[in-house]
């Protein structure tokens, strides 16, 4: 063999080699959650060398996982896994404190990282945008992540949802200047107490509104709001917090963020409804695909936050125009001349008010069911339902679904149905507790000339919430 052919073979041996070594190890405990598994696959894709523990798996990251050849062989805990040639441990909120691969992981000293912890660690030498709040940040972030894409502007991110037009709902490289974050206000990890948004030190930082969440680890509302002062505080000096000006909690607290930090307040986005179309009234009237108040005003943070990274506001108008919002968030799921479906995420009071506001004022003339369910550790906990104090009243029909035995799994005192009542103090609200009943009540109904908002964070114990708007379009088409 020539000798310059075997000097390549050998350079190409050498790089591969090299690339190999250099490669970092990552492992996960707890790699099945929904969060988790993607920032898995988004190392994976880098080119990381991936492996990952779990004690049950559940689709769609089983499926995913599996595809990407980082799903366990077995399911448990095996501390084996776990060896110093480990550049790193990702726990996640599912472990335990005494997890044994944990235990080890601490007893050789290796790296250990929560979720938001190696998500900084990965953008810190990059312009990290920040969407922290209450309510609107899956949308906020989507929308950002809409134009960026729209413009061609390459970029890492991290929504709380799969969003259209994306694979993860992690996206890391090398190649850009920009990451855009969801700043949720929840743990870290059992081991790191602190919010998950406390880890990002935003460059760009917005805050939606602060209306009280998560009571079973933030056990009073002026405990819950410190936590969005503390993350004003990790702002990164001279940078940038856009806030929306009507939140008077807000309003308490910006005094927290340093001097040297601009502060951008946005209100709802100018705007006219022209034939049930929502128009952006800037310059020129821009049609939208969405609507609401608060999408309006999840606009105006986008708008602001799109504005310091340097889009100009022609791309910007182009791109929202074309956005059609996230999965669960006002998403019309089935329709026909006489009836309108949504699904909404919305869980919390201030989510549904705004919800169930937003259809009733783009669809005026239509009677409007809204059926939601009780779901997380703050709504169905009895000393938080008086929360939910007058927030389904724009409704002409409300509903009320929660499940007993999720109160018992959640290790929650027992809530009645008077508890509920009291709680939402609207004559008009139906209650139920038994799904079948609940599924009856909607299968029966006349939804001639009829909205009905379905609003959840789980699926009503059980549901095929999609098959059931189905079933409801297509019977009124026949009865029409």
């Amino acid at each position: 063999m020539p000798e310059n052919r075997k000097n390549s073979i050998f350079a190409i041996k050498t790089n591969n080699m090299n690339m190999y070594s250099n490669r970092k190890n990552i492992h996960f405990i707890a790699i099945g959650g929904a969060a988790m598994h993607n920032l898995a696959l988004a190392l994976h894709n880098k080119g990381y060398h991936v492996t990952g523990s779990d004690d049950e798996i559940f689709e769609p990251s089983k499926s995913r996982l599996q595809a990407a050849g980082l799903l366990p062989e077995a399911w448990g805990w095996f501390p084996e896994k776990i060896s110093p040639s480990l550049d790193a441990v990702i726990l996640g909120m599912h472990a335990r404190k005494d997890n044994p691969e944990l235990l080890k992981a601490q007893k050789l000293g290796i790296k250990i990282y929560s979720y938001p912890e190696y998500l900084y660690e990965q953008t810190k030498n990059k312009k990290r945008v920040i969407v922290g709040g209450s309510h609107g940040k899956t949308t906020t972030t989507s929308m950002i992540m809409h134009v960026l894409r729209n413009c061609n502007i390459p970029f890492d991110y991290m929504a709380g949802a799969l969003l259209e037009g994306f694979d993860t709902m992690v996206h890391l490289d090398n190649d850009s200047n920009i990451a855009v974050f969801e700043g949720d206000e929840y743990l870290s990890s059992p081991i790191d107490m602190r919010p998950k948004f406390h880890h990002y030190h935003p460059d760009i930082a917005i805050l939606t509104g602060i209306a009280w969440d998560h009571m079973n680890v933030f056990p009073t509302f002026d405990n819950y709001v410190e936590q969005f002062a503390i993350y004003l505080e990790k702002i990164t000096p001279g940078g940038s917090l856009i806030y929306f000006e009507e939140d008077e909690n807000i309003r308490k607290i910006l005094s927290r963020a340093d001097v040297s930090v601009k502060q951008i307040p946005y209100n709802t986005f100018p705007h006219i409804i022209k034939n049930g179309i929502t128009n952006l009234t800037l310059h020129e009237d821009t049609p939208l695909r969405i609507f609401g108040s608060h999408n309006l005003q999840n606009i105006s943070a986008a708008y602001y936050a799109c504005r310091e990274l340097g889009i100009a506001e022609k791309d910007f108008f182009k791109a929202i125009s074309t956005y059609n919002g996230a999965a669960k968030r006002l998403q019309k799921i089935a329709d026909n001349k006489q009836t309108v479906i949504f699904l909404d995420f919305a869980h919390s009071p201030s989510k549904l008010q705004a919800t169930i506001k937003a259809v009733k004022e783009q669809y005026p003339a239509r009677h409007l069911i809204a059926c939601m369910e009780l779901h997380t550790f703050s709504s169905l906990n009895a000393t938080f339902l008086p929360q939910y104090h007058n927030t389904m009243d724009a409704a002409d029909e409300a509903i009320v679904f929660f499940n007993p035995e999720v109160v018992r799994h959640k290790h929650l005192p027992e809530i009645t149905i008077d508890d509920v009542k009291h709680g939402f103090t609207n004559e008009k609200l139906k209650i139920y507790t038994d799904n079948t009943h609940l599924l009856d009540e909607l299968n029966n109904k006349d939804y001639h000339n009829t909205v009905l908002l379905i609003m959840t964070s789980g699926n009503f114990s059980g549901i095929d919430i999609r098959a059931l708007a189905k079933h409801i379009v297509s019977t009124t088409a026949q009865n029409s």
